[in-house]
């Protein structure tokens, strides 16, 4: 989804406006993905409904601008009511938010009401990453899922970057030929267009030059790393299937997915003896709090480690 191709929400002319130019500042400047754009046009679309249906007729910008507390309180209720999860609200209230931000730094909406409006409280999640024999042992094996050899080193080759470099497999995936050979760091472009320098392994960057040596297409500067059957830059989801295989064959647990490597990267240098900042800087982390979640995971595999071998626990 671009800024040129903007949803349309059920809003008067004048709110439709406002919209497509908050839309524009999350696309353009931003640079939000195109997955967290499609979740916010979802969010607000859901709001804008809402506001027909309250309001009895589709929102202008004097409606945006004098709703209350109760108003935005009815439509997180309303939310609840049709089944939506503590974390889908937060994120749509989230969403209404930075719509409001956004309109108030511009000067053409000023609605104290949504700042008053209290975030669900959610359960508190840490990152579930793999102990190190299993996250060896997906590396090991992922290649052995594919009767084509190209195909086999270059799953290998994903997987090891997640695992070796800590990267989403979006930043993965959306390598080009012309980072290869990938030398000592790897400058990566991730959320909202941050870059950062992750040094590579010599294990990481010999996986990717055995797949790009049997790879059957001619690779050019330009084109994908990771490819498909046909020479297509590779989908997520098909990584993601080759995991869920491998889950099964290997007694895994399901939260052993593609992103659970890159979450086993950073505990276990954590556990290494990696300090916070360096590794807040490895996963690109915008917040040290983010990072801090992983002191949490140690800590329990600690305790763990203690209830199970001391001998008065």
């Amino acid at each position: 989804m671009t800024a040129e191709a903007a949803p349309q929400i059920a809003g008067a002319a004048s709110a439709q406006s406002l919209f497509a130019q908050w839309f524009r500042h999350l696309s353009s400047e931003r640079r939000l993905s195109e997955h967290t754009l499609d979740s916010y046009a979802r969010d607000a679309r859901d709001f804008f409904t809402f506001l027909q249906m309250h309001l009895g007729t589709p929102a202008n910008k004097a409606d945006l601008d004098s709703l209350s507390l109760r108003d935005f309180r009815a439509w997180l209720a309303e939310r609840r009511g049709r089944g939506n999860s503590l974390r889908s609200t937060a994120r749509a209230l989230s969403a209404v938010r930075s719509f409001y931000r956004f309109c108030e730094r511009d000067g053409t909406l000023k609605n104290g009401a949504i700042h008053l409006v209290q975030s669900p409280k959610l359960p508190r999640s840490v990152p579930r990453p793999l102990a190190v024999e299993a996250a060896k042992a997906v590396v090991g094996e992922i290649g052995s899922l594919s009767n084509e050899e190209w195909i086999g080193a270059r799953d290998t080759a994903v997987i090891t970057l997640l695992y070796g470099c800590g990267l989403r497999i979006s930043e993965a995936l959306s390598l080009n030929r012309d980072q290869v050979p990938l030398g000592d760091m790897l400058r990566i472009t991730g959320k909202g267009g941050k870059e950062r320098l992750v040094p590579v392994l010599p294990v990481v960057a010999e996986t990717v030059d055995a797949y790009v040596a049997i790879c059957p297409y001619p690779l050019s500067s330009g084109d994908p790393l990771f490819v498909g059957k046909r020479g297509k830059r590779l989908n997520p989801r098909l990584i993601q299937g080759r995991l869920q295989v491998l889950r099964a064959a290997l007694g895994l647990p399901p939260s052993a997915t593609p992103h659970a490597l890159r979450h086993s990267f950073a505990t276990h240098l954590l556990s290494g003896g990696g300090d916070l900042r360096t590794i807040q800087e490895l996963m690109g982390h915008a917040s040290l709090s983010t990072t801090q979640h992983y002191t949490e995971v140690d800590t329990e595999r600690l305790l763990d480690v203690y209830d199970k071998a001391h001998p008065r626990s």
